[in-house]
């Protein structure tokens, strides 16, 4: 579809927006100046896929890293880390190592540490290892303390 010239000049134009967006970020790279873009980043990477609060997403999420969701999210969510911001909504069940909910989640929570933000309204049950609850949360569901040794806390990212 496009050609040598036109490809290498989208590829630039997307490499150097990337390089302004890392500059403003204070993430550019010492030599460039720009992040290169990263494919299957791992969770080393430190950096965190995020949904907007604009953005509804439809079907399931899987990361090897961190995920932020201040939108809404109908689908089940498996990443290594979880934040479920204030105006944020997920339907759909959650694996992960650590979960902290702000928003509002219909479904299961299975995750080795969960925190529990007071503005949370939670409608499921929620499956632990450590469990940490503000004062104020809404929380319709069992809560099931698990063993560090059960296999229904592994976190199975691919």
């Amino acid at each position: 579809m496009f050609g040598k010239d036109e490809k290498g000049a989208v590829e630039k134009a997307a490499v150097g927006s990337q390089a302004q967006a890392a500059r403003s970020s204070g993430k550019a790279d010492k030599d460039s100046g720009a992040s290169a873009p990263t494919r299957g980043a791992s969770k080393a990477s430190g950096e965190t896929s995020a949904i907007s609060a604009d953005l509804k997403v439809v079907g399931n999420l899987e990361s090897a890293g961190d995920i932020q969701v201040n939108g809404t999210v109908i689908g089940d969510i498996n990443s290594r880390s979880l934040t479920v911001g204030e105006g944020a909504h997920v339907e759909g069940s959650i694996t992960a190592e650590k979960v902290r909910i702000c928003g509002k989640l219909s479904g299961q929570v299975t995750a080795a540490s969960v925190s529990i933000a007071k503005t949370a309204i939670i409608k499921g049950d929620v499956t632990y290892q450590v469990l940490s609850i503000e004062e104020g949360a809404s929380l319709e569901g069992r809560c099931n303390k698990v063993n560090s040794t059960d296999a229904s806390v592994s976190v199975p990212v691919q």
